[in-house]
């Protein structure tokens, strides 16, 4: 049983057709073309603003259309401090994601709630959110974050595009 397919192809012997599974096909789409939601919190905002200017350039890969509407995003890039009165709106934007979703974490406030043991501090985006993707650093460099992009990117990738039922037929 074969369980990855390959992309791509060789001119000499397919000529001008690429021969795949439907699956693989939307698979390497739909990872390759992430549109993130910002939720810039704190000081983390001004490293994610960094990684879509042109010196770390996030369009390479395929994240550059920043959406600022939630029903147009895929993942959701938490970057800073989430107070409980954030929290409700930080929640409350996510719910309003169309399903698949995905939430990076970006920053050690938003991981872990960062120097800030208060009773105003959420300790942690995953505990109102499901976190697929953690990033180190106060604040964390833009590199940081496309690295983050790279790793969601693979688990997209290996995530189901079709469900089961469909994948037999």
């Amino acid at each position: 049983m074969q369980t990855t397919a390959e992309i791509g192809y060789n001119s000499k012997i397919e000529g001008e057709v690429i021969i795949t599974r439907v699956d693989a096909a939307l698979s390497w789409f739909r990872s390759n073309s992430i549109w993130p939601m910002p939720m810039g919190l704190a000081c983390c905002a001004i490293e994610l603003m960094a990684a879509g200017a042109s010196r770390f350039d996030i369009s390479r890969f395929g994240s550059e259309v920043m959406r600022f509407s939630p029903r147009q995003s895929d993942v959701m890039i938490v970057a800073g401090t989430v107070t409980y009165k954030m929290a409700t709106a930080v929640r409350r934007i996510y719910d309003q994601m169309p399903e698949p979703k995905w939430v990076i974490a970006m920053g050690a406030c938003a991981s872990t709630g960062g120097m800030y043991r208060s009773y105003a501090v959420l300790q942690g985006v995953d505990r109102i959110l499901p976190v697929d993707v953690y990033v180190a650093g106060c604040p964390p460099r833009p590199e940081a974050l496309l690295d983050a992009l790279i790793k969601l990117q693979g688990k997209v990738a290996r995530q189901p595009v079709l469900s089961p039922s469909r994948q037999a037929a």
